[in-house]
């Protein structure tokens, strides 16, 4: 059930960052969103060297 939560949030926010990338009145932001995906990269990564940090261990 988590999974599912968690799989439509992310859904849904890929559609709105293309709705709002496809609407050209504002210019985006380019720094904030390349932030952000190095953020979650570098999140990916550390779980990844360090073994911690998965959601598996919170719920269990």
């Amino acid at each position: 059930m988590l999974r599912l939560v968690v799989v439509a949030l992310f859904v849904a926010l890929v559609w709105f960052l293309l709705l709002k990338l496809f609407d050209r009145k504002r210019p985006l932001d380019w720094n904030g969103i390349v932030f952000a995906i190095g953020f979650i990269a570098l999140a990916f990564y550390l779980r990844h060297v360090t073994g911690m940090g998965s959601l598996a261990e919170l719920l269990s």
